[in-house]
């Protein structure tokens, strides 16, 4: 499996920014697809959002025009920026890697939490 360590959650509180980060322990060019999941008390898991090998990058409805998922290849980290935090924001978010030779590999998770 791939390893993957999420960094950055914390408590926030409305409309404010975070950025989390998850470090790979491979490239993440020879990873087909990278994602951040996030799950909430008693909700099921949903996936944020994703970014393909060639950069492709998809949103949830939730959180488009207020998350931007990145990467840096020189650090095999891909980031997710969240801006205009939301109440319903509040969840663990982990990082999900899947590749055609690794299956499928998931970080401990990172809390975020917002609150006024």
């Amino acid at each position: 499996q791939v390893q993957l360590m999420e960094s950055g959650g914390g408590f926030v509180q409305p409309g404010g920014s975070l950025r989390l980060s998850c470090a790979a322990s491979r490239s993440i060019f020879s990873i087909n697809v990278m994602r951040w999941y996030r799950q909430a008390p008693g909700k099921e898991r949903e996936l944020v959002a994703s970014i393909g090998v060639l950069g492709n990058k998809n949103y949830a409805d939730s959180v488009k025009g207020r998350f931007t998922i990145s990467r840096d290849k020189a650090k095999n980290t891909v980031f997710l920026e969240m801006n205009n935090l939301k109440l319903e924001d509040a969840a663990v978010y982990y990082c999900n890697s899947w590749s055609v030779d690794m299956g499928d590999s998931w970080g401990q998770g990172t809390q975020v939490t917002v609150s006024s």
